[in-house]
């Protein structure tokens, strides 16, 4: 299984609305007991852990979130992976803020990380957790890209950690039951 915590790179976008995936991401990756390591080749953060007997992989993609299909393509294309072997968590403005729902497959939703993984991969058949992050009220493009680069309040922070404290169990239910179990417990 390849699990996509969907984010931009950098300093300036640690703890942002728009990286909940990066976050979720390295609080598995601090769960399973494993550490990232830059992929040059792939431009790609990787992260390997065992689960259940088989190895599964961790993904950062270090390029901008619009471009994240092409380094999580280029990952499965070598390793021969198929997308229905991919999980992408990814932040949803149209999602109540802490709200998540995990779907296996499905549009992009206006979301440019999954449009470029769609646009990459050929299919839209790949599972998704999405993390509610709201708009604040945001209507114009400028108010939300603001708003979705902006940094978590303290008390988002708290939702966040909620959250960071169920994502393993999601994930290890994912790689063990049917996508429908997953949903129907989790959804």
């Amino acid at each position: 299984m390849i699990i996509a915590g969907l984010g931009n790179p950098g300093k300036k976008y640690e703890n942002t609305h728009h990286n909940v995936g990066f976050i979720m991401a390295d609080c598995l990756a601090e769960h399973f007991k494993t550490k990232f390591e830059l992929n040059n080749k792939f431009q790609i953060e990787i992260a390997e852990f065992k689960f259940n007997g088989e190895k599964h992989y961790i993904l950062k993609p270090q390029m901008y979130m619009n471009l994240s299909g092409t380094p999580i393509r280029s990952f499965m294309n070598y390793y021969k992976f198929d997308p229905n072997d991919l999980i992408v968590i990814h932040d949803d403005m149209d999602l109540v803020f802490g709200k998540k729902r995990i779907r296996k497959s499905g549009s992009s939703g206006g979301h440019n990380g999954i449009k470029s993984i769609i646009n990459e991969l050929g299919t839209e058949n790949f599972k998704r957790i999405k993390i509610g992050i709201g708009h604040n009220d945001a209507e114009s493009q400028e108010e939300v890209v603001d708003y979705v680069l902006s940094k978590f309040s303290k008390k988002e922070m708290e939702t966040i950690n909620q959250i960071k404290d169920e994502m393993p169990l999601i994930i290890e239910d994912m790689i063990v039951k049917d996508i429908e179990f997953v949903m129907n417990k989790y959804n």
